[in-house]
């Protein structure tokens, strides 16, 4: 069989794609565990151990998985208070160090993916929640709030994996979808019931609290808001400061002036400061400690200066690091303390064996779909090469479909999975039209595929039509903002296979059936 120009793009962009699936090295030889989290500020933190490193041994002991992790960092008896030396060796760097048992909740792991696909919550396990406000309709504005109040909540209590988004029924009601990989229904139930209170102390006082009660305005860019010096600590070890202004009611600087008056000032090689911080609180639960400059002292002032810095193995890392801190301050003072109180719609709990079972499933009903439609066409039409095209072309659509999510790094969720399905479906059922318009007599080949091909990019446009209002693209308009929630996995799933049938798939089957029939 002669390959044509349609089928080389067809093996150029299945090998693309699987290169984006498994990388180069391939990630299954890869050996290790891969570093989910380490706690800000804690020892291994500042020796530079940091979320996304690989680790490969420790204390000379080879690590593939998280139980060689488990067995190797735990060398600490029970309640013990001990230090003890630990080597741990990453691809980019080696710690030795004396670490407390306080390492083993401070760093978590995780088996390296044998894939660069990510999986859904409804493939990993963890909990699901819809939730909305209770007796009010939210707005785009209060969501938003909503959504940065939650984040900020969540991070709060150390959890990980956490994802936010909006999704609307089709009445226009407006929720806020909560994922957690890991955690249990009750727990996120107990965290999204609080209503969330910002509380700014100077020692036991109350100064202000989040929101436009106390707050009229919070600097976010500009001369307002600034990364405004960058040092290094030591090799290795970058520390950038940033600062912005917010401004108080005259009711709250009146607060600030009357605390602030009573205190004494402490000279630094930093400056002049009080002696005491203004430490702020999210649900009972510091988040932030900064000093006050000495200039405030007994102050009425509706403006103040607010600073902080990040830290980093990297100046760049430590830019970054003070922008999250930032950006996170901003948040929270910009939104406090919710101004209604939650309700949660539906709660759920998916296991990460369910996941596993229904991932297994799923892919092999799908398999032995185009196994069982390739025989019905071998008893059809007879010839064993169109069958095995069918299958060869079919399963070239899911490499590119699953090529393409790990390229943008979407999460595959079960409706993704279920766009798949469909996108089979409806690769199959081109193929017949090829197939079959192929085999009317009377015109030349070269017409023949010519008609089929315009009976499926009109079916293409259709079904393209259709799909385009799932995803939430046009929800800026008010177009199909409403199905852009649990569906869009399944929209841009099937958009993408149906896309790349009609490019890619499509065209080089057209072009082996057309071999075919001239032989």
């Amino acid at each position: 069989m002669k390959i044509t120009w349609r089928i080389w793009m067809l093996v150029f962009f299945v090998s693309i794609s699987l290169i984006s699936i498994f990388s180069i090295p391939p990630t299954f030889m890869e050996k290790g565990v891969i570093v989910k989290s380490v706690t800000q500020n804690s020892s291994i933190f500042n020796e530079g151990l940091r979320a996304g490193m690989v680790i490969t041994e420790i204390n000379g002991n080879q690590i593939n998985t998280v139980e060689d992790y488990t067995n190797s960092i735990n060398l600490f008896p029970e309640n013990s208070n001990e230090t003890q030396k630990i080597t741990i060796k990453t691809k980019d760097l080696e710690i030795i160090g004396l670490f407390s048992r306080e390492i083993i909740e401070q760093v978590s792991v995780s088996d390296i993916s044998k894939t660069r696909i990510k999986t859904g919550l409804d493939l990993q396990g963890g909990a699901r929640a819809l939730v909305t406000a209770q007796d009010i309709k939210l707005t785009d504005e209060q969501l938003d709030d909503l959504i940065s109040v939650s984040q900020e909540r969540l991070n709060v209590y150390g959890l990980t994996d956490i994802q936010l988004q909006k999704v609307s029924d089709l009445s226009g009601n407006k929720f806020m979808l909560v994922e957690i990989a890991g955690s249990t229904p009750s727990d996120l139930e107990e965290l999204l019931a609080k209503q969330g209170k910002f509380e700014a102390k100077i020692g036991n006082e109350t100064v202000f609290i989040g929101g436009n009660e106390d707050i009229t305005y919070v600097g976010r860019s500009g001369q307002d808001a600034a990364i405004t010096e960058c040092n290094t600590l030591s090799p290795g070890s970058e520390i950038c400061r940033f600062q912005f202004v917010i401004y108080l009611t005259e009711e709250a600087a009146q607060r600030h002036a009357k605390i602030t008056s009573n205190l004494s000032t402490n000279i630094t090689s930093g400056g002049k400061y009080l002696e005491k911080t203004i430490d702020f609180y999210l649900d009972e639960q510091l988040t932030e400690s900064l000093n006050i400059g000495s200039d405030l002292k007994g102050k009425v002032a509706t403006q103040i200066q607010i600073s902080g810095s990040g830290q980093g193995a990297t100046r760049q890392e430590a830019i970054d690091n003070a922008k999250l801190e930032m950006k996170k301050l901003q948040t929270i003072l910009i939104t406090g303390s919710l101004p209604f109180k939650l309700k949660i719609e539906k709660i759920d709990r998916i296991s990460p064996k369910l996941g596993n079972d229904f991932t297994r499933e799923i892919l092999l009903a799908g398999i032995l779909a185009v196994i069982a439609v390739s025989a019905i066409v071998f008893i059809r039409y007879r010839k064993l090469k169109i069958s095995l095209a069918i299958i060869l072309v079919s399963f070239s659509e899911i490499i590119i479909i699953l090529g393409v999510a790990a390229l943008i790094k979407w999460n595959l969720d079960l409706p993704s999975i279920a766009g798949i399905i469909a996108t089979i479906g409806t690769g199959v059922d081109s193929q017949l039209v090829i197939l079959d318009e192929a085999r009317i007599k009377g015109e030349a080949i070269r017409q023949k595929i010519k008609n089929a091909l315009f009976i499926i990019v009109s079916a293409f446009a259709t079904s393209f039509v259709s799909l385009v209002p799932l995803t939430g693209a046009l929800g800026f308009i008010g177009i199909g903002a409403a199905s852009a929630g649990l569906l869009k996995g399944f929209a841009i799933t099937t958009l993408i296979g149906i896309t790349a049938g009609i490019i890619i798939t499509r065209p080089a089957f057209a072009d082996i059936v057309k071999q075919f029939e001239e032989d």
